[in-house]
């Protein structure tokens, strides 16, 4: 079998079906005879034979780990249960009984504050009980064995905690850089809204005053300057639509009232067509549920990079591919060449006599990958760093520009 075929496999499935099969196929081994005397034994006493009680409490030790993730608490307080009756039992040892140890951690890491809050009490407490029913048992251990065996607990719980917390911790750093980087993205934004009503109705403005003019000298040419006012509202109503949509899409996606996922680009280049954009999406692989940064990350990518080729590029034929495999989700957007520049102050597609301005539904982007100031580059390389990816945006041989992120693929969870 390709063991690239399997992990993908894997991976797919969801952490509580995953920790179940996990649990299961380990089975035959933490309870095989062979791995017996590694397991977890606290009260050497003389060993009773086997009964049906037996194996149910040997089976409680370890089957419970199948939900360690989903329910700590439970998952510990069956484990532990079943762990300290059967030492007080004297059942023979089984490796499953190091159970405990993983239920102890499980609870560390997937706990909650009630968890962190009651354990280090009630533990405390029924560790006690189970030292005392021991010794009346009379197992052969002094003081500082008890001590020893309660370090030993006490540090499993504890690197679990410390493992919670530094999963918390980076989730707080990645949470404010992304705050951060969409903090710049709005203000680019802003900066491009104020761009397009200037540059609009400052020609608007210009071409009615001119008109005032050529009502005495030139009535004929009136309808010429009429038709760019009409032309330069109509530009700017696109713009704005455009803009504000990408403002509310952002919203949504952040404040996650919408996944910022294929559906959402496939939208977002629905939205760029209807602006005046050839746009071409390609989807592979097998979509499945990942942290919303990362598809947050990818929607960013592909919002960047058809705006920029709307205002770089208007009209050239770009395509837009995601693509999931394995262990990333890669995105890539390529533009193809923009057209020549023509004479100072000619615009493509702009008519004779008509106000300056870009073609019909081309946008101005927020600041260009890799051209001009590079604002928008940075700040994408900053959000997809956060989730552990990498971009690469730069021209191409045939003059076009292409972007392309590579994320590691992080499950919901």
């Amino acid at each position: 079998m390709d063991p690239r075929g399997v992990a993908a496999r894997w991976s797919a499935l969801g952490v509580p079906t995953r920790d179940a099969l996990g649990t299961v196929l380990l089975a035959p081994v933490v309870f095989a005879p062979v791995t017996a005397s590694i397991g977890a034994q606290f009260g050497d006493l003389p060993p009773r034979p086997y009964d049906l009680p037996g194996v149910l409490l040997s089976a409680l030790l370890w089957l419970p780990l199948a939900v360690r993730r989903r329910w700590p608490g439970l998952c510990l307080a069956v484990v532990a249960l079943a762990f300290g009756v059967r030492e007080l039992v004297a059942y023979p040892p089984v490796f499953a009984s190091v159970g405990v140890y993983a239920a102890l951690y499980g609870v560390g890491a997937h706990g909650g504050r009630t968890a962190d809050r009651v354990l280090p009490v009630a533990g405390s407490a029924l560790y006690l009980a189970f030292a005392f029913g021991l010794h009346a048992r009379g197992a052969p251990h002094n003081g500082a064995a008890y001590v020893l065996m309660y370090l030993v607990l006490a540090a499993c719980w504890g690197t679990g905690r410390t493992v919670r917390a530094r999963r918390a911790a980076e989730a707080d750093r990645r949470r404010l850089a992304a705050e951060a980087a969409v903090a710049r993205e709005r203000a680019g934004i802003a900066r491009e809204l104020h761009d397009v009503v200037t540059h609009h109705v400052t020609a608007m403005v210009v071409q009615a005053d001119a008109a005032q003019y050529l009502l005495a000298d030139a009535p004929d040419r009136v309808a010429t300057g009429l038709g760019a006012i009409g032309d330069a509202g109509r530009h700017a109503l696109t713009d704005l639509q455009y803009l504000l949509g990408v403002l509310k899409a952002a919203d949504e996606a952040d404040h996650g009232t919408a996944v910022a996922g294929p559906g959402s680009v496939a939208d977002l280049v629905a939205r760029t067509r209807a602006a005046g954009q050839p746009v071409e999406l390609t989807e592979r692989g097998e979509r499945r549920p990942v942290a919303s940064a990362v598809e947050l990350a990818a929607y960013r990518v592909v919002q960047e990079a058809l705006t920029n080729a709307l205002k770089h590029a208007p009209g050239q034929p770009t395509r837009v591919r995601v693509e999931y495999g394995a262990r990333l989700l890669e995105v890539e957007v390529i533009t193809g060449a923009a057209p020549a520049a023509g004479p100072v102050g000619a615009v493509p597609g702009a008519r004779s006599g008509t106000a300056p301005g870009p073609r019909s539904g081309a946008v101005p982007g927020p600041r260009p990958l890799g051209r001009g100031g590079g604002h928008g580059l940075l700040g994408l390389r900053e959000r997809v760093s956060v989730c552990g990816g990498e971009l690469l945006a730069g021209a191409r041989p045939d003059g076009g520009f292409g972007v392309r992120a590579r994320i590691p693929l992080t499950e919901a969870v």
